[in-house]
């Protein structure tokens, strides 16, 4: 059996992963191809293309790769089209999954789309297309699939794979062990994104930032996680300008190793933040966008929650805090990190809440998942 799968970034090649190891339960001889980064690949899935070539957000950095994409997609649907999976399972990046899928499932073959769009967010509209492109949606959170269902949108919550895989209690001393950490002294994980553009705008701020605080705390010492090797010589260039001599332990990924390691955790928004929120540890968030692009959302008024960071969505509140665009800024992220190391009994309180939101989010996601997809193709 023949089953189509795209990621576009990090973060969906591990929910991929972890689908594909699922599924390949039910059907052992199973085929898995399409678009994976290593550790789909490591679980058994082919690959047409290098999954960094559709890792691109923003509305302007979009625009400035169009081209390719839409020819990257058309190639794909031509493979699909032709080489018809039994189902075809997009995961997240809805602007170029969601078509594809549509175009698929017009064609016949069955479609699952993993991770809902933010349409509770942003961009209401698109629950139209959704309805077009999708045969099953998967959620990671149950509001997501409370919604969707409101709109005959077939969907179901799965729970999120990190809540299932992270336990509820992590050792710090252990990672600390691992990463060849003083157990003593301080250590904070600076997190710059998995994405180039979000280095690009991140490592600056970042990096000063750790500065402000070394200055401060001589012995704080960092940790950095890099996906791959590109981020790594960027961010290394970017240390070697701002700040050669601070103490950095830069790590090829392991990023859930940086986080318990760390006493706080300063990342940009994305599943970074979701990650921390599951280690129980207190975090500050922050993230600069192309000036374009973020005058476009807030003119357009994209934005219908209060803050961008999942961990404080599905905290309902603010409990990291969060520096978008011009607050973006070394000075600002300095006094958030430190504030955070002053204040343990506030760093207590976040983790009985942080604890609360990951019971709800255990559900055995993969397998949920997978049970969901064979329901959908007749193979339950």
């Amino acid at each position: 059996m023949l089953i189509g799968i795209i990621a576009n970034e990090t973060s969906g090649d591990l929910l991929g992963a972890a689908l594909v190891r699922a599924l390949r339960e039910h059907i052992p001889d199973a085929r898995f191809i399409g678009v994976a980064g290593t550790q789909m690949q490591a679980a058994g899935c082919e690959t047409l293309l290098p999954l960094e070539r559709l890792s691109v957000m923003g509305l302007t950095e979009v625009l400035a790769h169009l081209p390719e994409l839409l020819k990257l997609r058309g190639t794909l649907k031509r493979y699909f089209l032709a080489n018809r999976p039994a189902v075809f399972i997009g995961i997240d990046a809805p602007d170029f999954n969601l078509y594809l899928e549509q175009k698929l499932r017009e064609a016949g073959i069955k479609t699952v789309h993993v991770v809902s769009p933010t349409v509770w967010a942003w961009r209401a509209g698109r629950v139209k297309t959704i309805r077009r492109a999708v045969d099953l949606m998967l959620c990671l959170f149950p509001f997501e699939a409370a919604f969707l269902t409101r709109h005959h949108i077939p969907a179901i919550a799965i729970g999120h794979p990190l809540a299932d895989q992270i336990p509820f209690i992590v050792d710090r001393d252990a990672a600390r062990g691992a990463l060849n950490l003083s157990l003593a002294d301080p250590v904070i994980a600076l997190l710059p994104g998995s994405r180039i553009s979000e280095m690009r705008r991140l490592a600056a701020p970042f990096i000063d930032a750790a500065h402000r605080c070394y200055l401060m705390r001589p012995n704080l010492h960092f940790v950095v996680p890099l996906v791959n090797n590109t981020l790594r010589e960027l961010f290394i260039k970017e240390l070697a300008q701002r700040a050669p001599h601070l103490p950095v332990t830069l790590l090829d990924g392991r990023s859930r190793e940086a986080i318990t390691a760390a006493d706080c955790v300063l990342t940009a928004s994305g599943t970074a933040t979701l990650e921390t929120l599951l280690l129980k540890r207190p975090m500050v968030v922050a993230y600069r966008v192309h000036p374009l692009t973020y005058q476009l959302i807030k003119r357009l008024g994209l934005i219908k929650v209060p803050f961008i960071a999942m961990a404080n969505l599905l905290a309902g509140r603010a409990l990291a805090p969060e520096f978008i665009q011009a607050q973006c800024r070394a000075e600002v992220l300095a006094a958030a990190l430190l504030d955070w190391l002053d204040h343990p009994e506030r760093v207590a309180a976040i983790q009985a809440d942080y604890g609360r939101i990951h019971s709800e989010l255990r559900r055995d996601a993969a397998q949920t998942a997978a049970s969901a997809i064979m329901k959908l193709i007749g193979k339950e």
